[in-house]
């Protein structure tokens, strides 16, 4: 690892700060260095504040050594007024000499103008440091961007024998496959993302509440589908404690068209399987994160059937998790 990763590195682990916070801003890190040593970082303020780079200049406390520092960031600074000014202007006035950028930012607000700004300003700027690293942290951000949709993680949980729910229940309420700590990390993605969405029939069955209760953090916005208006106000999923946005789409990719109209970068596909199966069968998914209980019913409704890469298994007490990727 040379010099530069080292910091770029530093970079994402404090941009992973500003997770479920920063939209739809990108989760941005930024380090500053004077002599091989750390005198500033920071990452992006919530919504509405500092960007990573102000903050990061903000918190050197002797501003005479920027003149010779080198500022180190995951994602390209912004040249256009937004919430904020932009940070390439900034950078520019404290006269930092030196800029290492983990990748461009392909929005077209910004896409080079950023890095053509700095270096009429005189500033020697470096791209590509660890950028595959940083376009991954950056997921949502591109794929919102770039392909003019959320970035979709779709979740489920199945028995050992292959099933998402049984064939028939006692109660409108959810019945667990997974145990208490799977329960719960469910809760921390709903914190870190920006909204779930589930169909009518998980809705009428379930009953759930959608929110991140088991977690500090903010509510996701509730997307529900409900194609034949056939939902009362009496769900859970209509109480105060969250948004909650109604759909009438029949496919994933007008679901996605809505969604990117309503400015949401990311979503968790929770189901049911109908839901999950439609998502998988126009292949527009990003990531799939499947639990494996203990349990198993014998007979019920089967889990979704998909192919993807996996990247990454764990085990959570009496439970599994496969982390899969669209390949």
């Amino acid at each position: 690892m040379n010099i530069h990763e080292k910091y770029i590195k530093r970079c994402l682990e404090i941009a992973k700060n500003g997770l479920g916070t920063t939209r739809p801003n990108p989760m941005v890190g930024c380090v500053i260095v004077y002599n091989n040593k750390i005198i500033g970082e920071g990452f992006t303020s919530a919504y509405g504040g500092n960007h990573a780079e102000v903050n990061a200049i903000n918190s050197t406390k002797n501003k005479d050594l920027l003149k010779e520092a080198i500022l180190y960031v995951t994602l390209e600074p912004c040249s256009h007024y937004g919430k904020t000014p932009p940070c390439s202007d900034l950078i520019i006035k404290y006269n930092i000499p030196n800029v290492v950028i983990g990748c461009v930012d392909d929005n077209e607000k910004v896409a080079g103008k950023g890095i053509e700004k700095l270096k009429n300003g005189g500033v020697n700027v470096t791209i590509g440091v660890l950028e595959q690293e940083c376009k991954t942290h950056h997921k949502r951000f591109f794929t919102f961007h770039n392909k003019k949709r959320p970035y979709i993680i779709l979740k489920w949980a199945q028995t050992k024998d292959g099933f998402i729910a049984p064939e028939t229940k006692s109660k409108k309420k959810p019945v667990w496959i997974t145990n208490e700590y799977s329960q719960q990390l469910v809760h921390k993605w709903r914190a870190e993302e920006q909204a779930i969405l589930v169909g009518t029939n998980t809705v009428l069955e379930d009953n759930p509440s959608l929110t991140a209760r088991h977690w500090i953090g903010k509510n996701p916005v509730r997307v529900v589908l409900d194609k034949k208006e056939i939902l009362s106000k009496d769900f859970n999923v209509f109480n105060a404690e969250a948004v909650t946005m109604l759909l009438k789409e029949n496919s994933a990719k007008g679901i996605c068209k809505k969604l990117h109209e309503k400015d949401i970068n990311s979503i968790i596909i929770e189901g049911g399987s109908k839901t999950l199966q439609m998502f998988i069968d126009e292949n527009i998914w990003d990531e799939a994160r499947v639990f494996t209980g203990a349990s198993s019913f014998q007979k019920g409704i089967k889990s979704p059937n998909f192919s993807g890469k996996l990247i990454s298994e764990e085990q959570i007490d009496s439970d599994i998790l496969k982390t899969y990727m669209n390949d």
